[in-house]
């Protein structure tokens, strides 16, 4: 019989294993041995090594060969209207061909960069020239021959920083003034005679105009209450002890419905504590009592888009400042900072694009950095003279890497 057909074949008869005594058992040198076994914890240090971490690529200062006092590199601007042409010019770099934007964001940043007035500031001129003295003796003199209009919006810095202090062509002024559709033309009129006629003026006299055409000139932008320069005592005021047309009372905020207008201090909050809004409604009750309050006062003369504008300027300032002091030293190369300020965007030569096909690594799109998220595609060449002639950086030569610069 073939041993396939037996039935040890088909047994389900096992032997039992023989289990080994514990004491030929092997035993584990450590009590710990039949724990679950887990992969290390990588954890990041809480402290970088050095106070800059990564960001710093040099270990020690730079060398200064000599303080560069101007950036004044084009031979042709030869005065300050020139300068004034070419900073405004140059303000904002071109949008990039793909830079990832999409077609409304491409309207956001040209209207935005539409809506700002054709001012530029002080220090920004003074970067651009190398006598301060010349260029203000210049200023004035371009300013009582009615070719510029000073402007000043106090409470916006002082000294050197003061972006609040700019200047304009008067051909620009008119210009804007022509494209204002909410302003009359017989009120445009009569407001640049005015202005013509008092060239070194900063304010406007308020009894010359009715209140309708006052109220018509401030929605426009071109005219700014002067109450949080002209009465600054109001701002530390009592609330119970001062007007009611002036300060707001708190005892009537409390008793106002939750959700009113009423219960944020009203229509005209913005007014009694300093600032300034856009009047929106010509009917209301505090506009007619506001108008009436600056009959015998005088308005500051501005631009439509100022309060923007300075925005702008202040927040890229401190932008450009964070970024040196995040190295060791405080200073740092000028093309470093340029690279840092673009965010480190994808190039445009052959090579880039060749990587850019390839799938591989070719830089951050230029819609994904703050330059052109935050600042509109404001140029690295503007911001640095603005924090060249405000004083808040020192620019120098190395002799080695080019130019630095330093926070003072």
């Amino acid at each position: 019989m073939p041993l396939n057909f037996s039935s040890a074949h088909s047994s389900r008869i096992t032997k039992k294993s023989q289990a080994r005594p514990p004491l030929l058992k092997r035993s584990s040198s450590s009590p710990f041995a039949n724990l679950i076994r887990r992969k290390p914890i990588q954890r990041s240090k809480s402290k970088p090594e050095s106070p800059s971490g990564d960001e710093d690529f040099f270990e020690d200062r730079l060398e200064d060969a000599g303080l560069v006092r101007t950036l004044a590199t084009d031979l042709n601007l030869s005065d300050v209207v020139q300068i004034i042409q070419h900073v405004r010019m140059h303000m904002f770099d071109n949008l990039p061909e793909s830079g990832g934007f999409n077609s409304t964001r491409i309207a956001e940043i040209l209207n935005f960069r539409d809506s700002l007035p054709p001012t530029v500031t002080v220090t920004h001129v003074h970067a651009l020239t190398h006598s301060p003295t010349t260029t203000e003796r210049e200023i004035s003199e371009l300013t009582k021959a009615g070719v510029l209009r000073k402007l000043v919006i106090p409470g916006r810095g002082a000294g050197g920083s003061n972006v609040g202090e700019g200047l304009a062509l008067t051909a620009d002024i008119e210009k804007l003034m022509g494209c204002a559709n909410d302003v009359d033309k017989s009120l445009a009129d009569q407001f640049l005679a005015d202005l013509a006629a008092k060239p070194l003026a900063q304010s406007v006299n308020s009894s010359s105009y009715t209140a309708a055409r006052i109220t018509e000139l401030m929605r426009a932008g071109f005219l700014t209450s002067p109450s949080a320069i002209s009465s600054p005592a109001n701002l530390y005021t009592r609330p119970d002890s001062g007007s009611a047309d002036i300060v707001t009372s708190i005892s009537s905020i409390s008793k106002a419905a939750s959700g009113s207008l009423a219960a944020v201090g009203g229509e005209g909050a913005i007014y009694d504590a300093g600032g300034r809004g856009g009047m929106r409604r010509s009917n209301s009750r505090y506009e007619t009592q506001h108008v009436s309050l600056t009959d015998a006062t005088m308005l500051q003369f501005s631009l439509p888009g100022t309060g923007p504008y300075i925005r702008l300027l202040t927040s890229a300032r401190s932008h450009l400042v964070s970024l040196i002091e995040k190295s060791r030293f405080r200073e740092m190369p000028v093309y470093l900072l340029k690279e840092r300020w673009d965010g480190g965007i994808s190039a445009d030569d052959p090579a880039a694009k060749a990587k850019k096909y390839r799938g591989e690594f070719a830089g951050t799109l230029p819609a994904r950095t703050r330059k052109w998220k935050q600042f509109y595609g404001l140029s690295f060449g503007f911001v640095l003279a603005e924090c060249l002639g405000a004083g808040l950086i020192e620019l120098f030569d190395t002799g080695t890497v080019g130019r630095a610069v330093r926070i003072v």
